[in-house]
């Protein structure tokens, strides 16, 4: 799993948002206290999670792994389900076998914020407009983990590497 600031974030999104059912795969137990923390409705261990979430109807997957992983997540979409590429912590950029795709109708986007955003002028104030009464109900709060003086800036990014954090790092002077 990656650092809990962005699949917390992509858990409360999809419920404030309306997902109906929002399953979290996780790496230990501890990380899935944070996943139902922020809301969601089941955990499920990485390791052999295809054979659990393939009993669910998956219509989106939130993948910021890559690795190993990526063509069990493809796996576990159903027809039209779409798989959201959001990073690669695993560190190693999948391929995508387009024989995958046409089993099922199924597609695989790039989810690029930057990339996005930034050719379009006024996006970020209509997103952030569209989230303000979430954030101010709560179904939208930033988990944070630990917090770092600034000085031990090479620790909290050890700590990330590592993939040990249970939410947002904070550096502060």
């Amino acid at each position: 799993m990656p650092p809990a600031a962005s699949w917390t974030a992509a858990i409360q999104v999809a419920k404030a948002f309306g997902a109906g059912k929002v399953i979290a795969v996780v790496s230990t137990e501890a990380k899935g206290e944070v996943a139902r923390a922020a809301g969601a409705d089941e955990v499920v261990m990485a390791e052999g999670f295809l054979d659990t979430v393939r009993k669910s109807a998956v219509d989106i997957v939130v993948d910021p792994v890559g690795g190993d992983r990526f063509t069990d997540s493809l796996r576990a979409l159903r027809e039209h389900g779409r798989l959201l590429v959001i990073g690669f912590t695993a560190g190693q950029i999948p391929e995508v076998k387009v024989n995958r795709l046409l089993l099922n109708n199924i597609s695989v986007v790039g989810v690029g914020w930057g990339a996005y955003a930034m050719p379009r002028p006024g996006h970020v104030g209509k997103e952030w407009e569209a989230m303000l009464p979430h954030l101010r109900s709560g179904a939208l709060r930033p988990v944070v983990g630990a917090t770092h003086p600034l000085e031990d800036a090479a620790t909290a990014l050890t700590s990330l590497e590592g993939r040990a954090v249970t939410g947002k790092v904070l550096l502060v002077p």
